[in-house]
């Protein structure tokens, strides 16, 4: 079953955390296609959040703090936005951080990564909207044999309807729509639709 779980009181509040995202220019405004396929009016480009050393500490101790008790192993998340969330809350919980990426459009660990039978994992990423990545990342920590413990994420899109069946934390709930390319009003306004990271915005 899902479980939303407590951040900590001694942490940021939910708006706190959003500034530091404000203040990086994270929340972006204009007309994007997201990995689900999905059309949004806004987008979260944690990159740019991320790319702040000490900014990204304060995120990931954030959500270190709700899984602290959960003797975690390894923190694993999907390349490419979940590589520096693995590593900074590994590094918060003394774990280690290791990645997951598509090889031919399938989610697999690489580079020589292994995962126990056994062994306590955490799944974090960057930003959901579907929890689609977040799912293939399970799957892997499944196949092998591996126990997935938690999943930790700093932008839920979702406005907490999403569930993995697992205990979950975010920093931050946010309600932004997405639609179906067919249904989009940015589309049938003829506004250019742009992947994110595929050019400045």
């Amino acid at each position: 079953m899902d479980q939303r779980l407590d951040i900590g009181e001694t942490q940021l509040t939910p708006d706190e955390y959003l500034d530091l995202f404000r203040k990086s220019k994270a929340l972006l405004d204009g007309h994007f296609l997201l990995t689900s396929g999905k059309h949004s009016a806004q987008y979260m480009q944690c990159a740019q959040v991320l790319q702040y050393p000490e900014r990204a500490a304060i995120l990931a101790e954030g959500l270190a703090i709700a899984f602290r008790d959960q003797g975690v192993q390894t923190v694993i998340g999907p390349a490419m936005g979940g590589i520096l969330v693995a590593h900074e809350v590994a590094k918060a919980l003394g774990a280690r951080a290791l990645f997951t990426e598509r090889e031919n459009g399938i989610m697999r660990l690489r580079r020589g990564f292994t995962l126990s039978p056994g062994e306590r994992v955490l799944v974090v990423e960057d930003v959901i909207t579907t929890g689609g990545s977040v799912r293939e990342v399970l799957a892997v920590v499944q196949e092998l044999g591996a126990t997935a413990i938690g999943v930790g994420i700093l932008v839920d899109r979702t406005g907490g309807t999403v569930n993995f069946g697992l205990p979950m934390a975010s920093l931050i709930q946010l309600n932004i729509q997405a639609y179906e390319a067919q249904e989009c009003p940015l589309c049938a306004q003829g506004i250019p639709a742009i992947k994110p990271g595929s050019r400045k915005a």
